[in-house]
């Protein structure tokens, strides 16, 4: 817990940054706030609501209109997804994982308007995740989490009509 509250208190200022930089339309003022306590305690009743077989689950933290910050808590990889519409930004609170992005999504599927899902990702990029890491990825682009230790979680924001 020590790490996701000290991680998420560096990351808080890169979150700020990016909404009222210009990539998100904001209100002058956000409406919404959520301490390093609520994190905490939204991520440990999550934990606790969470089904021993459940790969992934996603709670919205604080919102401005369409803008919504969200714990992602993943367990097991989901697949491969394209945003269309939608910027994603997120930070690594805890955990471990691998980001695949970018190159062809194979097999794609539309969900619904905000969301196609396919079967693997072709050519892109891979990095490792760890805490403190920030991650942009565009409308449009391909992107898949992979877990490489017992869960990976997200403070993660989605960006409607950011491409």
């Amino acid at each position: 817990m020590k790490t996701m509250a000290k991680t998420f208190t560096i990351c808080a200022t890169s979150l700020l940054l990016a909404v009222s930089g210009g990539i998100a339309t904001a209100a002058a003022e956000p409406s919404g706030f959520a301490s390093s306590a609520d994190v905490q305690a939204q991520f440990r009743d999550m934990l606790a609501a969470m089904k021993p077989d459940q790969g992934f689950m996603w709670r919205p933290l604080v919102r401005d209109g369409a803008t919504v910050a969200a714990i992602e808590i993943w367990k097991k990889p989901g697949r491969p997804a394209v945003h269309p519409t939608e910027a994603e930004y997120a930070i690594v609170l805890e955990g471990a994982g691998t980001l695949v992005s970018g190159g062809t999504m194979a097999d794609a599927k539309p969900k619904n308007p905000t969301l196609t899902e396919g079967s693997q990702i072709e050519g892109g990029a891979t990095r490792a995740l760890g805490p403190g890491d920030v991650i942009l990825i565009p409308a449009s682009v391909p992107h898949w989490f992979r877990i490489t230790g017992e869960r990976l979680v997200l403070l993660g924001i989605k960006l409607p009509g950011a491409k």
